[in-house]
Protein backbone atom coordinates (compact mmCIF):
# COMPACT_ATOMS: atom_id res chain seq x y z
CA UNK A 1 0.00 0.00 0.00
CA UNK A 2 2.95 2.17 0.42
CA UNK A 3 3.33 2.12 -3.63
CA UNK A 4 0.65 4.57 -3.61
CA UNK A 5 3.07 6.89 -2.46
CA UNK A 6 5.39 6.52 -5.62
CA UNK A 7 5.37 9.61 -8.44
CA UNK A 8 3.61 12.46 -8.61
CA UNK A 9 0.84 13.25 -8.57
CA UNK A 10 0.04 9.85 -6.44
CA UNK A 11 -1.90 6.77 -7.46
CA UNK A 12 -5.68 6.93 -7.63
CA UNK A 13 -7.15 4.66 -4.73
CA UNK A 14 -10.38 3.37 -4.65
CA UNK A 15 -13.12 1.37 -3.12
CA UNK A 16 -13.89 -1.22 -5.80
CA UNK A 17 -15.89 -5.07 -6.41
CA UNK A 18 -14.40 -7.25 -8.10
CA UNK A 19 -16.42 -9.99 -10.47
CA UNK A 20 -14.08 -12.29 -11.83
CA UNK A 21 -15.40 -15.14 -14.56
CA UNK A 22 -13.15 -17.87 -16.33
CA UNK A 23 -11.73 -15.36 -19.05
CA UNK A 24 -11.50 -12.12 -17.39
CA UNK A 25 -14.23 -9.99 -15.64
CA UNK A 26 -15.31 -6.70 -14.28
CA UNK A 27 -14.96 -4.11 -11.89
CA UNK A 28 -16.50 -1.37 -10.28
CA UNK A 29 -15.25 2.35 -10.23
CA UNK A 30 -18.66 3.99 -8.37
CA UNK A 31 -21.22 3.71 -10.62
CA UNK A 32 -19.33 2.72 -13.61
CA UNK A 33 -17.28 -0.37 -14.53
CA UNK A 34 -14.69 -1.26 -16.12
CA UNK A 35 -13.43 -4.67 -17.55
CA UNK A 36 -10.12 -6.76 -17.60
CA UNK A 37 -8.96 -9.75 -19.38
CA UNK A 38 -7.03 -12.65 -18.87
CA UNK A 39 -3.91 -11.03 -18.69
CA UNK A 40 -4.76 -9.22 -15.45
CA UNK A 41 -5.59 -12.33 -13.97
CA UNK A 42 -1.92 -14.06 -15.29
CA UNK A 43 -0.03 -11.19 -13.69
CA UNK A 44 -2.29 -11.23 -10.15
CA UNK A 45 -3.80 -15.00 -9.83
CA UNK A 46 -4.65 -14.19 -6.23
CA UNK A 47 -7.37 -12.44 -7.51
CA UNK A 48 -9.73 -15.00 -8.24
CA UNK A 49 -10.45 -15.32 -4.95
CA UNK A 50 -11.94 -11.74 -4.44
CA UNK A 51 -14.89 -12.55 -7.02
CA UNK A 52 -18.03 -10.58 -5.40
CA UNK A 53 -15.67 -8.72 -2.67
CA UNK A 54 -14.67 -5.28 -2.00
CA UNK A 55 -10.81 -4.56 -2.94
CA UNK A 56 -8.70 -1.09 -2.91
CA UNK A 57 -8.15 -0.51 -6.58
CA UNK A 58 -5.08 1.82 -7.25
CA UNK A 59 -4.68 3.61 -10.96
CA UNK A 60 -1.66 5.52 -11.79
CA UNK A 61 -1.97 9.02 -13.81
CA UNK A 62 -0.78 8.19 -16.50
CA UNK A 63 -2.92 4.78 -16.52
CA UNK A 64 -5.70 7.49 -17.70
CA UNK A 65 -6.02 8.82 -21.35
CA UNK A 66 -8.15 10.87 -23.49
CA UNK A 67 -9.85 8.12 -25.58
CA UNK A 68 -10.00 10.37 -28.40
CA UNK A 69 -6.27 9.65 -28.35
CA UNK A 70 -6.16 6.21 -28.12
CA UNK A 71 -5.75 3.85 -31.08
CA UNK A 72 -6.21 0.71 -29.45
CA UNK A 73 -9.85 -0.47 -29.05
CA UNK A 74 -10.77 0.52 -25.59
CA UNK A 75 -14.44 -1.13 -25.80
CA UNK A 76 -15.12 -1.67 -21.88
CA UNK A 77 -11.99 -0.30 -20.41
CA UNK A 78 -13.60 3.72 -20.68
CA UNK A 79 -15.13 5.63 -17.86
CA UNK A 80 -17.27 8.86 -18.58
CA UNK A 81 -16.59 11.84 -16.22
CA UNK A 82 -16.12 15.62 -15.92
CA UNK A 83 -12.88 17.53 -16.30
CA UNK A 84 -12.76 19.73 -13.39
CA UNK A 85 -8.77 21.34 -13.75
CA UNK A 86 -6.44 21.46 -15.96
CA UNK A 87 -2.53 21.78 -15.55
CA UNK A 88 -0.60 22.05 -18.95
CA UNK A 89 2.92 21.07 -18.38
CA UNK A 90 3.91 21.06 -21.81
CA UNK A 91 4.99 17.44 -22.10
CA UNK A 92 1.98 16.22 -20.50
CA UNK A 93 -1.63 17.43 -19.17
CA UNK A 94 -2.91 17.23 -15.74
CA UNK A 95 -6.19 16.52 -15.97
CA UNK A 96 -8.73 16.41 -12.62
CA UNK A 97 -11.65 15.00 -12.91
CA UNK A 98 -14.79 13.82 -10.95
CA UNK A 99 -15.55 10.17 -10.07
CA UNK A 100 -17.92 8.85 -7.78
CA UNK A 101 -16.27 5.94 -6.71
CA UNK A 102 -15.11 6.27 -2.76
CA UNK A 103 -12.06 6.78 -2.45
CA UNK A 104 -9.33 5.63 -0.23
CA UNK A 105 -7.01 7.58 1.65
CA UNK A 106 -3.43 6.89 1.78
CA UNK A 107 -2.18 9.29 3.90
CA UNK A 108 -1.05 11.36 0.84
CA UNK A 109 -1.18 14.94 1.26
CA UNK A 110 -0.58 15.56 -2.41
CA UNK A 111 -3.60 12.75 -3.57
CA UNK A 112 -6.18 14.14 -4.88
CA UNK A 113 -9.26 15.39 -2.57
CA UNK A 114 -10.62 18.24 -3.78
CA UNK A 115 -14.10 18.30 -3.89
CA UNK A 116 -15.02 17.34 -7.22
CA UNK A 117 -11.69 15.96 -8.91
CA UNK A 118 -11.60 12.77 -6.85
CA UNK A 119 -8.94 11.70 -9.46
CA UNK A 120 -5.84 12.56 -11.56
CA UNK A 121 -4.67 11.78 -15.32
CA UNK A 122 -1.66 12.37 -17.07
CA UNK A 123 -3.07 13.18 -21.01
CA UNK A 124 -0.84 13.15 -23.68
CA UNK A 125 -0.59 17.21 -24.58
CA UNK A 126 -2.66 16.93 -28.16
CA UNK A 127 -5.41 16.20 -25.53
CA UNK A 128 -8.42 19.34 -26.16
CA UNK A 129 -10.13 18.94 -23.04
CA UNK A 130 -11.19 21.90 -21.24
CA UNK A 131 -12.65 22.75 -17.16
CA UNK A 132 -16.15 21.58 -17.78
CA UNK A 133 -16.19 19.24 -20.67
CA UNK A 134 -17.36 16.05 -20.74
CA UNK A 135 -14.75 13.53 -21.24
CA UNK A 136 -14.38 9.38 -22.62
CA UNK A 137 -11.39 8.16 -20.26
CA UNK A 138 -9.60 4.91 -21.32
CA UNK A 139 -8.25 3.44 -18.68
CA UNK A 140 -5.05 0.65 -18.75
CA UNK A 141 -6.27 -2.13 -17.11
CA UNK A 142 -3.56 -4.22 -17.67
CA UNK A 143 -1.81 -2.04 -15.40
CA UNK A 144 -4.22 -1.65 -12.13
CA UNK A 145 -2.94 -2.31 -8.85
CA UNK A 146 -4.99 -4.20 -5.85
CA UNK A 147 -4.85 -4.21 -2.27
CA UNK A 148 -6.54 -6.18 0.09
CA UNK A 149 -9.40 -4.03 1.51
CA UNK A 150 -8.44 -5.00 4.94
CA UNK A 151 -5.16 -6.00 5.11
CA UNK A 152 -3.80 -2.92 2.77
CA UNK A 153 -1.53 -5.57 1.47
CA UNK A 154 -0.84 -6.09 -2.62
CA UNK A 155 -3.03 -8.58 -4.07
CA UNK A 156 -0.56 -11.09 -6.47
CA UNK A 157 0.14 -14.34 -5.53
Amino acid sequence: FVGAFIGSPSMNLYESTLSVGDHGGTMTLGSQSLSFGDELLEARPALRGYDGKKVIMGIRPEDFEDASLVDDDTTGRQIRSSVALTEALGSEIMVHFDLDAPTVDSGDPDAASDEGAKAVGRFNPRSRVRIGDDVTIAVTTENLHFFDADTRNAIWT
